[in-house]
């Protein structure tokens, strides 16, 4: 904020020069940031302040943190000018309908004024921070905007219609001419928060005023308009329409309703001298009660704690009294009434940082050493950094998606029982839906990827997919999608997909973890899938794969064949990483023996797994799977299976007629309970 010397020192009981304001607004916390002389030769300097202390965007509210820092006592203007006219109700109606958005609004009406040139006093405080000077009554308003920190507006009460005043919402397409040289209608896209007469919008709430209602050398009547708006509604406002203000600036920053009075009665003691004119008696208002009165305990003792230094009862409550909080001692503790100026201020911690701030932080004692724990990163961010670098690991590339899409890439994705989730929000332009999986966006990127020459890829995405339930209640999923390209035979393109899956949740879960892998059902499975498989870790599902349809990657004009996966890996992280179980290598050699059998087609391998298991078969360590074969050896609806089994002794090196046992009971057993035929 740009701030006049001369003009702080106004509400000084003793002058500080230049460089003492700025010194001691740095100390508080306020930091100077250069200044210069103004055109009318006073000194101006830059002050910046913090979001939370809308409070300090005034010179009064400096003048009040100066003389909390150096022991000067604070020269608070007052307005105690006396209505002599009728009723202002009988010349204005206000109504508000939206005191959330607007919590007070406050209406005072002046008859008979004279617009002209502000007086020179007041012309040359304007001057001094670069404002340019049009008349008294807009200079008054400008002049308190500066003063108090509390936007006002001036409307021309001959021009508003019905004599009324609403807050109310735009309606969309409604227009609005903001008041400025040069400035361009505007349309309002809907929802804006306006000040309104009995049929048009006069002014944006908290931004703008209108042209239509804005004060001419002509105006005789006044209205004075006072009010807070919610900072939020203000700054959406501001930020669509591309308008912004002081008055803005300063409500996005939050101003307390209890505080419009002051400022108010101020501006209208300054417009009666300036403008003269006859000030109706009454406030015309509407809006919430006023919020209660906020009161905060501080501990001495806690002061001393947190501070780690020795700060005197009588300075706290000298501290706290000169803010304003009027500091009552009870017991081991300082009552404070919280003034409504400082809306930053609810907690026993915040008033001890106004009392350090008061005390000096020059004078905190600093350690000399200071105490480091270092903490374990935690599993949540640690189980997908993991990922991360095994999927990297793979070749994978990671991607970064948005999460809208159109509804053409949605249709195939969704589960039965599950609908689109769509944004109301016009920006969304052709893609207004949820993504109900990641495998859209994917294909996407794969897409952009191929026009640009590249062959292949494989993409991986941590993201969320969304969807609607029947019953109305958003779903969203956590997921690790994979796409990558694959081998055009089947086979080839699931077993790749599959061991990247079964490799990422070995990794979180853990080499004694049970993994189980299982084909899944014709009318089970997903409608973007031609075939697809599913992972459980001890019973929970957590990854499915499979091989995408030619009509899914169609719809993203890719040829080929694509295979991709989803895995719900969120539930994992909780036990990253996992208990890693060391034992000895072994002291034996191994054995390994192969076995293909010819099997029928509905035959799995987790079948397999468990048949062999169930022998506990002798000395018996590993099974891998070596391959599949499929042709007119096999005959019809059935296949060649070849597996590689590992056999070792703890004690001793094993011999072939060992090993040779075993393999005949397997071969019995297959025969028997998977209907098979041993090939060699």
């Amino acid at each position: 904020m740009r701030t006049s010397v001369t003009w702080i020192n106004d509400y000084l009981d003793r002058p500080a020069t230049a460089e003492e304001q700025a010194d001691l607004l740095t100390a508080a916390g306020l930091n100077f940031d250069g200044g210069d002389d103004a055109e009318n030769g006073e000194r101006w300097q830059e002050i910046e302040t913090t979001s939370n202390r809308g409070d300090c965007l005034s010179h009064l509210g400096l003048a009040r943190e100066i003389c909390a820092m150096s022991g000067r006592s604070l020269k608070a203007p007052e307005g105690n000018a006396k209505p002599t006219g009728s009723a202002a109700s009988k010349h204005i109606a206000v109504s508000n309908n939206e005191t959330a958005a607007c919590p007070r609004y406050t209406a005072r009406i002046i008859r008979d004024v004279k617009v002209g040139p502000s007086p020179e006093w007041l012309q040359r405080r304007l001057r001094a921070i670069g404002q340019i000077p049009r008349n008294n009554l807009v200079d008054c308003t400008n002049f308190v905007l500066f003063e108090f920190g509390q936007p006002t507006h001036v409307f021309d009460l001959d021009l508003l219609h019905g004599a009324r005043i609403q807050v109310r919402r735009a309606e969309k397409g409604e227009r609005f001419l903001p008041i400025g040289d040069g400035a361009q209608e505007v349309t309002l896209a809907g929802g804006e928060l306006l000040i309104a007469d009995a049929d048009r919008a006069v002014a944006i709430a908290g931004v703008k005023g209108g042209a239509l209602t804005a004060v001419t050398t002509n105006t005789i009547n006044i209205l004075i308009e006072a009010a807070t708006f919610d900072p939020a509604a203000v700054r959406a406002a501001s930020r669509s329409l591309k308008i912004a203000s002081d008055s803005s600036y300063r409500f996005e920053r939050g101003v307390h309703p209890a505080d419009i009075d002051a400022a108010a009665e101020r501006l209208v003691a300054l417009i009666l001298e300036t403008a003269g004119g006859t000030l109706c008696d009454g406030v015309v208002e509407a809006g919430a009660p006023l919020p209660a009165e906020r009161r905060v305990s501080v501990r001495p003792a806690r002061v001393r704690s947190i501070l780690g230094t020795e700060i005197p009862l009588e300075e706290i409550v000298r501290a706290l009294a000169t803010l304003g909080f009027s500091p009552v001692v009870r017991g081991d503790s300082v009552d404070c009434s919280v003034p409504a100026r400082r809306i930053d201020v609810e907690r026993e911690i915040d008033v001890i940082e106004e009392i350090c701030r008061i005390h000096g932080l020059d004078r905190i004692p600093l350690k000399e050493t200071l105490s480091v724990r270092v903490a374990p990163v935690e599993p949540q961010v640690a189980a997908p950094r993991a990922a991360k670098g095994l999927l990297v690991g793979l070749g994978f590339m990671e991607s970064i998606t948005h999460s809208l899409i159109s509804e053409r890439h949605a249709a195939p994705f969704f589960r039965p029982g599950c609908m689109p989730l769509r944004v109301s929000d016009d920006r969304a332009g052709g893609t207004p839906v949820l993504r109900p999986s990641v495998i859209p966006s994917l294909l996407d990127v794969r897409r952009r990827n191929a026009d640009a020459g590249i062959s292949q890829l494989r993409v991986f995405e941590f993201a969320g997919a969304f969807t609607l339930s029947a019953d109305g209640s958003h779903n969203e999923r956590s997921l690790v999608t994979l796409l990558s390209d694959a081998p055009s035979d089947s086979d080839g393109a699931m077993r790749w997909i599959r061991g990247a899956c079964e490799r990422t949740v070995r990794l979180l879960a853990g080499n004694h973890a049970k993994l189980q892998v299982s084909a899944v059902a014709e009318t089970a499975r997903a409608a973007w899938y031609s075939s697809e498989a599913e992972l459980s870790v001890d019973g929970n599902a957590v990854a499915s794969w499979g091989i995408l349809t030619p009509t899914v990657t169609a719809l993203f004009g890719l040829e080929g064949t694509f295979t991709a996966a989803e895995l719900l890996l969120r539930p994992l992280y909780a036990n990253f990483p996992p208990e890693v179980r060391a034992q000895a290598l072994p002291s034996f050699p191994s054995i390994e023996r192969d076995l293909s059998a010819i099997l029928p087609e509905a035959a799995t391998w987790s079948s397999i797994e468990a048949l062999v298991q169930s022998l506990n078969l002798p000395c018996f360590e590993t099974l891998g799977f070596v391959g599949t074969y499929r042709g007119k050896q096999t005959g019809a609806g059935r296949k060649s299976v070849t597996m590689r089994l590992t056999f070792r002794a703890h004690d001793r090196t094993l011999k072939r007629e060992d090993a040779e046992s075993a393999m005949q009971s397997l071969t019995a057993a297959l025969q028997s309970q998977l209907a098979a035929e041993i090939r060699a």
